[in-house]
């Protein structure tokens, strides 16, 4: 059977491509330096040029990081960080230094459990932290007042937006943003129950859409917090400029996925794994052998998808049109910085990338782990 006819013309396109890639021996790194971050709060960017590439000139904003898993831009410059082992939130000032902001309340960390995402919402009272992490018996999200100034930032105390969602050694899911809408995306894993993804009425296996306050948004598909099901483990979610939202997604032995999300569909776990023209599915966009990806963060600059890879160790980087894929997906930095867990583009047109070296899954380098800035530049 030809490969058009076994996966489709996006599977071989994004087949040839990694096969093509491959891995490469690591390269050396350049050395951490004192790069003060002078970026704006907002992580999303509106340029004129459609697709876009990073530069290969990655300067360290931070380093010596533990199990890192999220960072959130601050106004002013800065950022704050998640760390997933010792549930601690981190603050990177405008100057570069590191300082602890507090550890969050209630964090018990396991395999793949702790800490994970982290957002931030400008409400009337002031700024809010939310955070997701896997407590004694399940994940769920809080928000916490984000008190003092710039510098000298605490955490109030948390109140919880949801609960309950299924918790385990793996498959947490864990990645919160704030959409377009303004409304708050949270995706969720399987928590090793796949059948949980196709329960319309399960928290697992879903990307949820709430209120702020963590009730079901206006408009979900069935009036309930699940805006999508059939989901793996996804950890990466983003918005194009064209308002098309997109999520990154880990297969189980066989492929990857991203996925372009719309409302009530189903994406088919656990009875597809990849491009598999069933009906009542919805078929990733592109897909990649687990072991060129294993995506966690996803940004977007422009119409370019940039996804974070772990095991894969590179940067994907996906042009699209229209909600397709345009071209071929291209690889950066592949084994130059080891495991990649997260991607955020700032408003200066550049990407902040997250290292996962120390996660207990990775082999960490000196002064791991980083938060790294790589300028973008329009694609030629």
């Amino acid at each position: 059977m030809s490969c058009r006819a076994r996966f489709g013309a996006i599977g071989c396109l994004v087949l040839a491509s990694a096969l093509a890639t491959g891995c490469t021996a690591a390269e050396p790194r350049p050395a951490p330096s004192t790069v003060a971050p002078t970026i704006a709060a907002s992580p999303s960017v509106t340029p004129d040029a459609r697709w876009w590439r990073v530069s290969p000139d990655a300067a360290t904003l931070a380093s010596g990081l533990a199990s890192p898993w999220s960072v959130v831009p601050l106004d002013g410059g800065g950022a704050l960080i998640s760390q997933r082992d010792d549930g601690v939130v981190l603050e990177l000032t405008s100057a570069g230094v590191l300082r602890t902001v507090g550890a969050v309340p209630g964090v018990v960390s396991g395999g793949e459990s702790g800490l994970h995402g982290l957002a931030l919402r400008d409400a009337p009272t002031g700024p809010e932290l939310y955070a997701y992490f896997g407590a004694a018996d399940d994940n769920r999200v809080v928000r916490m007042p984000l008190v003092g100034d710039a510098g000298a930032f605490e955490l109030g105390a948390p109140e919880v937006v949801l609960d309950g969602i299924p918790k385990a050694r793996n498959h947490d899911g864990g990645r919160l943003a704030f959409g377009p809408d303004g409304f708050l995306y949270v995706t969720t894993g399987d928590a090793g129950r796949p059948d949980a993804a196709q329960e319309r009425d399960a928290l697992g296996g879903k990307i949820l859409r709430l209120t702020p306050d963590g009730d079901a948004a206006p408009g979900n598909p069935w009036g309930t917090r699940v805006w999508s099901l059939g989901h793996r483990n996804v950890q990466g979610i983003a918005w194009t400029a064209d308002g098309t939202m997109w999520a990154s997604e880990f297969g189980q032995n066989t492929w990857d996925e991203l996925n372009r999300i719309e409302p009530g569909e189903n994406y088919g776990w656990p009875v597809v794994e990849g491009i598999a023209q069933s009906d009542g599915y919805v078929d990733p966009v592109a897909q990649w052998p687990t072991s060129e990806a294993s995506p966690s963060g996803l940004a977007a600059v422009g119409q370019t998808l940039f996804l974070a890879g772990l095991r894969g160790e590179r940067l994907w980087q996906v042009d699209t049109d229209g909600g397709t894929v345009a071209g071929e997906p291209v690889a950066a930095f592949t084994g130059e910085f080891g495991r990649l867990r997260d991607a955020v583009a700032l408003p200066d047109r550049s990407l902040w990338l997250l290292t996962n070296n120390t996660d207990g899954r990775g082999d960490p380098r000196p002064e791991d782990d980083l938060l790294l800035r790589v300028p973008v530049a329009p694609s030629p």
